[in-house]
C-alpha cells in the first residue's frame, strides 16, 4: 500500500461541513484527521463519505490498472455475505478452507503440475505477497544448499529483468539479497535466455521470468531461459531455479496460449504466482502461489499454528485476511469454466487488437506490442514529433475520464517515453471506438497546438504511471 504521513499541525484542525438538506439532524461539523467528540447517523457518514469519493475516477475507464473493475451482481452479493470470514481461521471456517484447497487444485491442474507431484500451494493478499513466498522459497532453498556443501551463504543474488514489478524490489532489499537486473534496450524488451544466464554465479538463487510485463504486455521466454541455465548447470555446475511471475499472464496463457511451454511443463520452474485480482476476475485483493512439489517449499518456513483449537499449517506474511476473495474466486471458476475464461480473455484480446490497430493507423503512433501475449499492448510517438509528448495527449484524454498512462522505460531506456493500454474484462468493443474517437480528436488538436516541452527533470515528474 502507499505511504501517507501525518498531515502538520496547521491542518490537523481541518473540518468537513455536513449539508443538512440531505439528513435527519442539523448541519455539523466533523474532524478531518481526528475523531469527533461524538458519531453521525448511518446515512450521514455514508452521504459524507460518499461526496468525497466522487473526486475518484470511474474505474472503467482506468486503462492503467491490470485490476479487475467488474464482477457479476451475483458474484458481488457473494463477497458481501462472506466479507465476515476471516481466511486464517480454518477451523471455524472449514468450507471456506475447502474452497481454498480446491481453488489450487484448479490452478495446478491448468499450470500442468506433473502428475502425482503433490504440487503445493495457497492463497495470499495479492501476486506481491505470492511473489515474497516464492522469493523466501527461492533463498531458503540456496541457502541450505549452499551450508550442506560448506560453501559461503552470505551472498545471495536474485536474476531478473528491469522491467520486474516493484514488489521483486522490495523482496530484495527487505531480506538482503542482491538484485541483478538486465536493462532493456531497443528491440529486446524483457529478459531473455542468453542475458538471464550471463548474470548468473554460484550465488544465484533463481531467476524471475515475467509471464505477461507489465511495461508493455510481453512474455518473457520461460522455455528459452530454463535451456540457457540448463547449459549453466552442464558447464559450472550452478542449479539455478526459475520462478515465473505469472501476475497477469497465469489467467491468460492457458486459455489464449494453451501450447505455450512456460508453468510446470518446464522442469526448472519450481514455483509460479498470479493475481485472481487480476486476469483471474476477483475484486482485490486476493493471489495465488503454487510450488512443482512439497520439497521446493522448504518445511522450516511453514508454520503449525494452534488457532482456536485446531491445528493448521501456513506461510503468509500476514495473517488475518477476508475469506470472500477466495470464495468469489471458486465462484468464478464454477460459473465461467474453461470455455467461459477463454471466452472472456478472448474477447479482451480481440479489443486489444483492434485498439492497437486502429491507434497504429492514427499516423504518429509506432507500436511496441500489439497485444498478441497478453490483452495490454504500448507504444510511443515516432521520433519525428516533438511539438507534443504522450504526456501532453495522457492529460487531454483525462478531460473526458480516460486514464491512459504515460511512463518512461526502466533503464537502460528511460529516454524512452510510451502509453500502455490494459483491457480488461467489463471494457467493452463500444468503449474501444469512443476512446479512438477521443484519440483522433486530441491528436488533431495537439497538432494544430504545439505544446512547449519542459526540461527533462520536469518531463519526468510528469509521468501519470509508476508500477
Amino acid at each position: 500500500m502507499p505511504l501517507h504521513t501525518q498531515v502538520d499541525e496547521s491542518s490537523q484542525d481541518d473540518e468537513l461541513e455536513v449539508n443538512p438538506i440531505y439528513f435527519r439532524e442539523l448541519s455539523c461539523e466533523i474532524p478531518r484527521y481526528k475523531l469527533a467528540p461524538s458519531g453521525v447517523l448511518p446515512r450521514t457518514a455514508l452521504q459524507l463519505v460518499r461526496d468525497e469519493l466522487i473526486l475518484d475516477g470511474n474505474a472503467r475507464l482506468n486503462l492503467a490498472t491490470f485490476v479487475t473493475t467488474w464482477m457479476e451482481p451475483e458474484a458481488e452479493q457473494l463477497m458481501a455475505e462472506t466479507a465476515a470470514k476471516n481466511m486464517i481461521d480454518k477451523d471455524e471456517y472449514p468450507q471456506t478452507a475447502e474452497l481454498e484447497r480446491r481453488c489450487v487444485n484448479v490452478l495446478s491442474s491448468l499450470w500442468n503440475a506433473p502428475p502425482g507431484s503433490a504440487a503445493t500451494g495457497c492463497s495470499t493478499t495479492g501476486s506481491s505477497e505470492a511473489c515474497m513466498l516464492g522469493g523466501m522459497a527461492l533463498l531458503w532453498r540456496w541457502r541450505a544448499r549452499r551450508q550442506a556443501a560448506g560453501a559461503d551463504a552470505s551472498k545471495p543474488n536474485l536474476v531478473m529483468g528491469s522491467n520486474v514489478q516493484v514488489c521483486w524490489e522490495k523482496f530484495c532489499r527487505y531480506w538482503q539479497v542482491e538484485p541483478r537486473f538486465v536493462p532493456m534496450v531497443p528491440g529486446r524488451l524483457h529478459l531473455r535466455g542468453p542475458e538471464a544466464a550471463a548474470k548468473c554465479d554460484g550465488n544465484t538463487i533463481g531467476v524471475v521470468a515475467i509471464m505477461g510485463s507489465t511495461m508493455d504486455g510481453s512474455y518473457e521466454p520461460v522455455l528459452e531461459i530454463s535451456q540457457a541455465l540448463d547449459r549453466v548447470q552442464a558447464e559450472r555446475g550452478w542449479d539455478v531455479p526459475v520462478h515465473v511471475d505469472g501476475a497477469s499472464g497465469g489467467f491468460i496463457a492457458p486459455f489464449l496460449h494453451p501450447d505455450l511451454e512456460w508453468d510446470f511443463r518446464v522442469p526448472r520452474v519450481a514455483s509460479i504466482n498470479t493475481s485472481g485480482h487480476k486476469y483471474g476476475l476477483v475484486y482485490p485483493g486476493v493471489g495465488w502461489v503454487l510450488w512443482r512439489t512439497p520439497a521446493d517449499l522448504p518445511e522450516d518456513l511453514i508454520f503449525k499454528v494452534n488457532y482456536l483449537g485446531g491445528e493448521m499449517p501456513t506461510f503468509a506474511l500476514n495473517f488475518s485476511r477476508p475469506g470472500a476473495q477466495v470464495a468469489a474466486q471458486y465462484y468464478n471458476f464454477v460459473r465461467l469454466g474453461y470455455s467461459g475464461y477463454k471466452h472472456v480473455q478472448q474477447t479482451c484480446q480481440d479489443i486489444a487488437l483492434h485498439l492497437s490497430g486502429e491507434i497504429a493507423k492514427i499516423g504518429p503512433f509506432e507500436l511496441l506490442t500489439e497485444g498478441r501475449e497478453l490483452p495490454v499492448f504500448a507504444f510511443k510517438l515516432r521520433d519525428e514529433i516533438t511539438s507534443y509528448s504522450v504526456f501532453d495527449l495522457s492529460e487531454r484524454l483525462r478531460m473526458r475520464g480516460w486514464q491512459v498512462p504515460a511512463y518512461t522505460f526502466p533503464a537502460d531506456m528511460t529516454d524512452t517515453a510510451v502509453m500502455r493500454i490494459v483491457i480488461r474484462n467489463g471494457f467493452s468493443m463500444d468503449l474501444a471506438n469512443l476512446l479512438l474517437d477521443d484519440f483522433r480528436m486530441h491528436v488533431r488538436v495537439l497538432e494544430h497546438h504545439p505544446q512547449t516541452q519542459p526540461p527533462p527533470e520536469i518531463q519526468k515528474m510528469r509521468q501519470s504511471f509508476i508500477h
